[in-house]
Parts: C-alpha cells; structure tokens; sequence
C-alpha cells in the first residue's frame, strides 16, 4: 500500500489497541483517527469520510456476544452504504465475524493480529473501497447517460412541425432493420438521424460505422467497401478489411450515397440481396450482417431517370425515406437552435454567457443558409469568439456582408481564394444548397466541390 494515502477509522474501547493499531498504521496511510466510544460513530461520520473503518466487536456493555458490534455495524452501513468495515475481534469470534461479513462486514483480523497481516487486509480493503467509488461512478454515468438517451432526440434541437415529422419517423424506423434512406441539403443534420436510427435500435451496442461517399477517389471505392486481398493491385501489399465486412454486427452509413460510380452499385446491391461480401482479388465470399443506412443531398429520382442510379438499388436503400428540411424552412427552431449553439460554443471556449439580440434573431431569419444548420453554427461560433459583449448583435454575423459590393472587391484584389469562396456560395445560393447542381455549374466534380466547401468550412 503507499504510503500517505487514505484515511483510517479505528474504534475499540481497549486504549491499548488504539494505541497499537494508530502506531503501525499511520506509517502507511495519510490519517488514522482513533475512537473509545462507538456512540461518537455517527458523528464522526458526518464530519468526515474515511476509506476503512476497524471496528471492534465487543464492548464494555456486550464484552462477548458480539451483539453490540453487529448493531455498529448496520448503523455505519445505514450512513454510508458504500462503507468499508474490518471487524476487529478475538479468536474464539471467528464465528461471529463470517455471520458479520454476510451483513455487510468486508473482513475481519484477530486480536492479536501481525503487523503484515494486518497491512495486507487493510491495503485490500482500500483496494475495495476505490473499487467500490468507481462502480458507483459508472453506475451514475450509465444512468445520465440513460436519462439521456430517454429524450430520444437531444442531438436535435427544434418543434418545428418539420422536425416533429422526422422524430416521429425515426421512433417508428429505429427498432427495425429496414434500410433507410435520409434526403436533405448539406449541413442538415442526415448524420445526427443516422446515429439516432442506430441509437434507438437493437443494433445500438453494436458499430456504427460512417463512410463519406464523396470524400473517396472513384479509384479506391471498390477497395474501401468491400476490401481486398495482398496482391490485388499494384499498392495491395496486405490484406485489407472493407468497410461492409468491418460494420457487420451494427449499422453501416453510407453519406452522399449519389457518389458511388453506376460499375459498383451492382455489386453493392448484390451484398445487400446476397448479405455476402467479396473482397477485391478475392474467390471466397465472407458473410455479413448490416443495417444500412444512406443518405444524399441530391436529387436521387433524377439521378434515376439519368441512368446514373441503378433503380433496383434505390428499392433496396430506400426502404424507408426520411426527409430533412432546409433551415430556411424550419425558421421557427432559429432562435432554439442560435441559443443553443451560443450556449455550447461560450462553454468550448470558457466564456462568459451569451444571449442574442431580437434584431440579431431577425438579420439571422432574413438569410438564406444555404450551409442550413452547420452554417449558423459556424456563424455563431464565429460571432462568440469575436465579440467582447454579452448581448449578440446583428453587426457580429458578417455573412450578410456577402453583397455584390464584397464580391467585387475580392475579384478587383484578385484574391484567389475569395474570389473562389465567392464563386462557391452564389452557385450554392443559385441551386439552394443542390450540390450537384452547383457543381455543374461550377465546371467541379461533386468529390471537388466537397473538398472546396471542406476548405472554405461551408
């Protein structure tokens, strides 16, 4: 045991065990407090806590039934439950002391004990007494965490009749395995209803494993979902795990679904029919247990139409389809939403609170957002760091100083960059947040333009 660590209570009418027991002990351990009389217990108790308590079985008024000692120790219990109590007793108490350990005792040394015996049970007992604190701190966090998890949608902040449908959605979706498939613009949320379909289901103890579409080069997506073997290609110099294999057991999201290349969707629908996975290079097939989930901002029936998207797929993802609405059609949950991110972004940055002026709540409702919710909560993060008031005002949100005459001036000073932002958010402005559309427009690919909004936090 190290020393200067713990407090001791010890409580037995004989001074000379007192004596004995403080002298070896305090050697060893950071306080030993000593006690003659055990009707001063619970006041002792209240004052202070202590790790271990030695508690003597007999006392003047019972000298040997052990009666008293029993009566101690259920009023040390009833104070603290997580006490851990060593019965000090004689050798012909052996019996008394196992009857006492069954009522709650932790162990028990003889009189008169060895100095090493007597360390070894009260080292083991400061072990149980850490132990002991640290299952109830477990035990109070899976309870928060569970009260948490009773508000089935705290990662959503809004009572929008918008979002009430997509809460509702997601409670009657979550318990099965359907697959599912979540529509809506960049920066709305699809991720958050992802992780809640998982959270809520019988999937939830399981992986959850999210993969961005548009964040993989076309020549790597057949490697990255189904895997390969050593040998492959040129660069397969080991075995690799794809990212259906990996997520077998839990729930697979697949974001920006609209990006996979038309050549492995079939082989993706072949996984989904089949629950069976084939690993680049490979001959033998591995089996899989998924609930899939994707999800896509873009216009995915035209898609269709376009012969760009395999109709037989999207019969198989979608399942079910969850529709998330764009900010600007949910401006009832702006102020909910600017209040709680203000709140959360003060506490990341260990400022002093913030609140929100109505004509700052108003300059925020006449935007657009074409970012939706990840934009405002960007702009308010911004707002928060910069401003040294505690009342936000419209002059903290810069992103209405996007005029022509902004614009203008950043390609008059032949910024790049700026002038490249600029270009970003009037085609996004343009199509509503449409990626693909604004990508078109752009001359960009879909995976370029998403690198470019990753770079400019759009």
């Amino acid at each position: 045991m190290k020393k200067n660590f713990g407090k001791i209570l010890i409580v037995d009418d004989d001074a000379d065990v007192l004596q004995a027991a403080k002298f070896f002990l305090k050697q060893h351990v950071e306080l030993v407090r000593t006690e003659k009389n055990p009707s001063l217990i619970p006041q002792l108790l209240s004052n202070e806590t202590f790790d271990v308590i030695l508690l003597d079985m007999n006392f003047e008024r019972d000298v040997s039934s052990g009666q008293e000692g029993f009566l101690w120790l259920e009023k040390i219990l009833s104070i603290d439950p997580q006490a851990v109590v060593i019965l000090i007793t004689a050798y012909g108490d052996i019996g008394l002391a196992v009857r006492a350990i069954k009522e709650g005792a932790s162990d028990f040394v003889l009189k008169p004990w060895q100095n090493e015996k007597l360390l070894a049970t009260v080292s083991a007992a400061m072990n149980l007494r850490s132990s002991r604190f640290e299952a109830e701190s477990l035990r109070r966090r899976q309870q928060q965490l569970s009260a948490d998890l009773d508000h089935p949608f705290h990662d959503f902040v809004g009572s929008s009749p918008a979002m009430l449908e997509v809460f509702q959605t997601i409670t009657k979706v979550a318990a099965t395995d359907a697959n599912v498939l979540i529509i809506g613009e960049n920066g709305t949320g699809k991720e958050l209803v992802a992780r809640a379909l998982h959270r809520h289901s019988a999937r939830s103890n399981e992986i959850f494993l999210a993969v961005d579409m548009g964040g993989i080069s076309e020549t790597l997506f057949e490697s990255e979902l189904f895997g390969h073997v050593k040998g492959s290609f040129t660069d397969a110099r080991s075995d690799r795990i794809g990212r259906i294999e990996l997520a077998s057991g839990g729930t697979l999201f697949l974001d920006e679904i609209g990006n996979l290349p038309f050549s492995l969707q079939a082989k993706l629908l072949r996984v989904l029919e089949t629950r069976q996975v084939t690993r680049l290079g490979a001959n033998t097939s591995i089996s899989v247990d998924i609930r899939l989930i994707c999800a896509t901002n873009m216009p995915i029936a035209e898609l269709v139409n376009r012969r760009q998207f395999r109709q037989d797929l999207l019969y198989r993802i979608n399942t079910v389809e969850i529709h998330l609405p764009p900010l600007r059609e949910r401006l009832d949950d702006l102020k909910p939403l600017s209040e709680h991110f203000t709140g959360q972004v003060c506490r990341k940055y260990q400022k002093a609170a913030k609140t929100i002026s109505e004509a700052a709540l108003k300059k925020l409702a006449g935007y657009h957002w074409p970012g939706n919710v990840r934009e405002l909560k960007h702009a308010l993060e911004r707002a928060v760091i910069l401003s040294d008031a505690p009342v936000l005002q419209p002059g903290d949100f810069m992103f209405a100083n996007i005029s022509e005459n902004a614009e203008e001036l950043a390609f008059k000073d032949l910024n790049l960059e700026q002038a490249e932002e600029t270009l970003i958010r009037r085609a996004l402005s343009k199509y509503q947040g449409n990626i693909s559309q604004a990508a078109k427009e752009l001359g960009l690919t879909r995976a370029a333009l998403y690198r470019r909004l990753e770079k400019y936090g759009l």
